[in-house]
């Protein structure tokens, strides 16, 4: 079905890199590069590729971050990405929780971005997406 279509070309997986346990528990943010936002590693989802590989993937090319995301999503988001020429497309985000067994100091993205690892409460005041910010709060919770 043709409206399917374009829903799947506007998904993308992101990965929720996290290291750490209990009140030493951190997440790893990225700003993005055109706006330089705080983010959580992101991305198309290659064809063939689970969305959970492209998860990790994506937080090896943003962040220099080497670990294993789940299978499954522990939530989503919405944002609307910035196209040339001020085009916003709206895209729909599966968040894939990873834990972070190493951060490289060289990656392929490490000129384009600036790393931070931060506490989940912080994380959530930086980032601009509420729905993001409120699965990092449920970090915390309970």
């Amino acid at each position: 079905m043709p409206g399917d279509a374009v829903a799947d070309l506007r998904r993308q997986c992101a990965a929720l890199p996290l290291t750490g346990l209990g009140a030493a528990l951190r997440v790893v943010l990225v700003t993005s590069r055109e706006t330089r936002r705080w983010v959580i590693p992101k991305g198309w989802i290659e064809p063939g590729e689970q969305p959970h590989r492209s998860a990790a993937r994506e937080a090896f090319e943003e962040a220099g971050i080497v670990g294993e995301a789940d299978p499954d999503p522990i939530g989503q988001f919405a944002y609307h990405k910035r196209k040339p020429g001020g085009v916003l497309l709206p895209c729909d985000v599966l968040v894939y929780r990873l834990r972070v067994a190493r951060l490289l100091h060289d990656w392929p993205e490490r000129r384009e971005r600036e790393r931070r690892l931060v506490t989940p409460a912080t994380a959530a005041g930086l980032v601009a997406e509420p729905e993001l910010a409120a699965l990092l709060r449920a970090l915390t919770a309970g």
